[in-house]
């Protein structure tokens, strides 16, 4: 930092603020929180990624992030406040001068209101995931379509900066070996995935997206998940592929060792968006988050004054570096299906499986009353008329299954099929699939006793399936469950002690 700039550290802190004021560094900006305010000052750095060197550079990069958060948090994002130095030398927090310094004033929130906050307490439950969720497809969905951006050239100069940057780190922060190894394993996939990427580009899901899009850039505001903080400097980092953006959220849950947090979030937005052949880029887009994370706690151990800090953000730095490593080693896929009459506990067993199944983080859920209630353009908890469950119309759902789990799993990606699969054809289809892309097959018929199975029937609310009591007794009269050759698993027990005997099937 120049001298300049810890002066108007210094003014701001002791003169211009009122107290108490907290500061926050990063490796590229200082935050002052002061009162209701919060004050941002981009650092005078300079790395591969950004450039932050020139007073000019600052007060652009400063407006850009004015204009750009207020997409998602207008009531956070107030103004600019130039820090102006008058005739007598003195500094003074806006009106006439020469300006030396921007600053970006904001609405300040309790920091425990910061979702990596929320979840340090426990508090990511499945209703905020899902919120978090549609709050970015819904972002995504309104955000410039940018074909000039993207594709292979993009992501390949991410690698490459990437690979610099880890250069610069080791020997020293990080290991030289484990740095080697991630180096190669990414442009492996890099490789792999170049086709697949322009395409994606092509069709338009490379997007004005928001670029930093972890834990600590996303504060529940009235209870509602808000984004911001995103990258405002080079539209390179920003306009990129929407599975990339939110590939950073994933990576994040997942170092934190919040695997079935990570996979319920994708879950919801996979569910809103289907995006089943695009997610075979996963592997890569996280370990490329995981590897840019790295090399930011990398640089930030560098500028750390406190051995303390120097030593955390070192460690910080290597347990993104293992975990970019570990994403990129190839797991095969499987596919489980798993049916039953109304009320066996299908998807209740399917969720206490999903985030258990390889490669992370877990197994996508191919729900037939989910997909049905999307083939008609209706919300989960929204009920359908009685004719949106004709016969062919159930063929329409089946099939649909059968197509997105064929994808998933040529990109890699483990599927579980949730329906009650008491069709002989549909079972031989979902047989059919797994056999057709190689994948291991394991096929669940859960059964429990008349009076469980409408015990649980009459007792939903909330849930994607319409199925009532009527319902029940028209598949236990339709259905030939004698018929039905798949691992047979009684389903009157506790959903942990059902999904604990499929694990056992799984391994062996």
């Amino acid at each position: 930092m120049n001298r300049t700039q810890e002066a108007v550290l210094r003014f701001l802190a002791t003169e211009a603020l009122p107290p108490p004021v907290e500061r926050i560094d990063t490796h590229a900006a200082v935050v002052l929180l002061a009162g209701d305010r919060a004050y941002k000052m981009k650092r005078a750095v300079r790395y591969s990624f950004l450039d932050f060197s020139t007073l000019e550079r600052r007060h652009h990069a400063l407006a850009a992030e004015l204009a750009l958060n207020r997409r998602t948090a207008p009531e956070l994002y107030l103004r600019l406040l130039p820090v102006v130095r008058r005739a007598d030398g003195r500094l003074v927090l806006g009106g006439d001068g020469e300006v030396v310094e921007w600053l970006l004033e904001m609405r300040r929130f309790p920091q425990e209101a910061r979702l990596d906050r929320v979840a340090e307490r426990g508090g990511l439950s499945g209703d905020l995931l899902e919120a978090l969720a549609r709050e970015i497809v819904a972002f995504h969905r309104a955000a410039r379509v940018r074909p000039d951006r993207g594709g292979i050239e993009a992501m390949r100069a991410i690698v490459a900066g990437n690979a610099g940057d880890l250069a610069m780190l080791s020997p020293g922060i990080l290991d030289g070996e484990t740095v080697r190894r991630v180096d190669a394993r990414t442009e492996a996939a890099l490789a792999a995935a170049g086709p697949l990427l322009e395409e994606r580009r092509e069709i338009g899901r490379v997007r004005h997206c928001h670029g930093d899009l972890h834990l600590a850039n996303i504060v529940l505001l009235d209870g509602r998940p808000v984004l911001y903080d995103c990258i405002e400097f080079d539209e390179d980092l920003a306009c990129i592929d929407v599975l990339y953006d939110i590939a950073f959220l994933v990576m994040d849950l997942l170092e934190r060792g919040m695997r079935r947090q990570a996979r319920d979030l994708l879950q919801t937005y996979g569910d809103e968006v289907w995006e089943d052949a695009g997610q075979a880029l996963l592997p890569l887009f996280l370990a490329v988050r995981a590897t840019i994370r790295a090399k930011v706690e990398g640089f930030a151990a560098r500028i750390a004054e406190e051995a303390a800090e120097r030593a955390a953000r070192s460690a910080a730095a290597r347990t993104y570096l293992a975990l970019a490593a570990a994403l990129l080693v190839p797991t095969p896929p499987r596919l489980v299906a798993i049916g039953g009459l109304s009320g066996s506990g299908k998807s209740s067993v399917a969720r206490a499986l999903a985030a258990e199944l390889d490669p992370a983080p877990g197994a996508t859920i191919l729900r037939s009353d989910v997909i049905r209630k999307r083939l008609f353009g209706r919300r989960p908890g929204e009920r359908l008329p009685p004719t949106a469950y004709r016969a062919e119309i159930g063929g329409r759902v089946f099939a649909t299954i059968e197509k997105r789990a064929a994808l998933l799993l040529r990109g890699g990606r483990s599927v579980i099929c949730d329906g009650v699969y008491g069709d002989p054809g549909q079972r031989r289809g979902i047989e059919a699939v797994a056999r057709a892309n190689g994948a291991p097959f394991l096929g669940i018929w859960l059964e429990a006793p008349e009076r469980v199975l409408e015990a649980r029937v009459a007792g939903r609310r909330g849930d994607a399936s319409d199925a009532d009591v009527a319902v029940l007794r028209r598949q236990r009269e339709s259905v030939d469950t004698a018929a039905v050759g798949w691992r047979r698993v009684d389903a009157a027990r506790p959903v942990p002690e059902i999904a604990a005997e499929i694990r056992r099937l799984l391994e062996a």
